[in-house]
């Protein structure tokens, strides 16, 4: 199978919607049209940018190394790029430096995720996924601490010690709705509700039963959080709630044949994802580097692990191969 050279932009949508495990180039442009809402209210091009820059370079970097075509032509080589080149942005202020450093880095991004692939697919049919864009997006945002040219603006997660824990009042009905729609849009590190409806409908586009399980995985987490009671500003921004969204998805309706145990077994790790992202959060605070997917990634892999029947799956909804059969 050789690479069809002239579909280079259909690749890179492909790769956008594969942050959501999507293969659909309308659902890709759906969630670059929630990032450019998000730049228009927040007045913040530079993830825009960093977005269109990171796919087409994370993109162009496996077509370069002639990655394996069937991978390169599902998008499976840009979803890592495109989160490195939101993500940069988000944590580190403006400057020609920067986008030297978000091309380099979504390069980078690609290097990691055929290493992935190399060792945790092949080795242990575990799924790499966004966990190359997280050890990428690391060591970058650590190693722009030791750069003059870089600034790092962003703001690192609060220590458990930093929240009083007290009564947590219940946010009203249409703050609860809101919230819901953040914790999907903060996959893409988007902090506004409208973005997480428009990614949500790009989902819908590509599979009922992944929006099903993405709203599911929102309301899980939300449910989870409100029980814990854990901080109400970083709850109200969706921090709690995008990883367990992904986990949903992913253990769900992708890496997993759909069932009632299956969704029993998602629901149950959709949870832990929470529990995940609250351990996560005071651990990488010191540090001063946020968590990214970190607490999706880890579940994901602890959660798949146990399925020794697992094999190598490209990221697919329901109606392709599934990862393994249910027992």
């Amino acid at each position: 199978m050789s690479i069809d050279r002239n579909n280079f932009g259909l690749v890179c949508l492909k790769g956008a919607s594969q942050v959501f495990f999507m293969e659909n180039a309308l659902t890709g442009a759906l969630f670059f049209l929630a990032i450019a809402y998000s730049s228009f209210t927040s007045g913040n091009w530079a993830t825009t940018i960093g977005a269109v820059l990171g796919v087409i370079v994370g993109t162009g970097t496996a077509r370069t190394l002639k990655a394996d075509p069937q991978s390169y032509t599902s998008g499976l080589f840009g979803f890592n790029g495109i989160l490195v080149g939101i993500a940069l942005p988000t944590f580190i202020a403006n400057s020609p430096e920067l986008w030297i450093y978000i091309f380099v880095g979504a390069a980078i991004s690609t290097i990691v995720t055929s290493a992935f692939s190399a060792t945790l697919t092949n080795s242990w049919s575990i799924p790499g996924s966004t966990g190359p864009f997280v050890l990428t997006a690391w060591l970058l945002l650590a190693g722009a601490y030791g750069f003059g040219s870089l600034h790092v603006v962003g703001e690192a997660p609060k220590l458990a010690t930093d929240y009083a824990l007290g009564t947590v009042p219940i946010p009203n009905p249409l703050e609860l709705l809101q919230i819901l729609f953040r914790n999907i849009g903060q996959v893409y590190l988007l902090g506004d509700w409208v973005s997480g409806v428009i990614i949500l409908v790009g989902i819908f586009i590509a599979s009922p039963i992944a929006g099903m399980a993405a709203v599911g995985g929102s309301i899980i987490a939300l449910l989870t959080v409100l029980i814990m009671r854990a901080d109400p500003s970083v709850v109200s921004q969706g921090l709690y709630g995008f990883s367990p969204v992904l986990t949903a998805i992913a253990l769900g309706t992708v890496f997993l044949k759909p069932s009632g145990y299956v969704f029993i077994y998602a629901a149950f790790a959709t949870v832990a994802t929470v529990f995940m992202q609250s351990a996560l959060d005071v651990i990488m605070a010191p540090t001063g580097l946020p968590t990214y997917t970190a607490p999706y990634v880890l579940t994901l892999y602890l959660f798949i692990a146990p399925k020794s029947r697992a094999t190598p799956h490209p990221h697919s909804p329901v109606g392709a191969n599934f990862l393994m059969d249910d027992k």
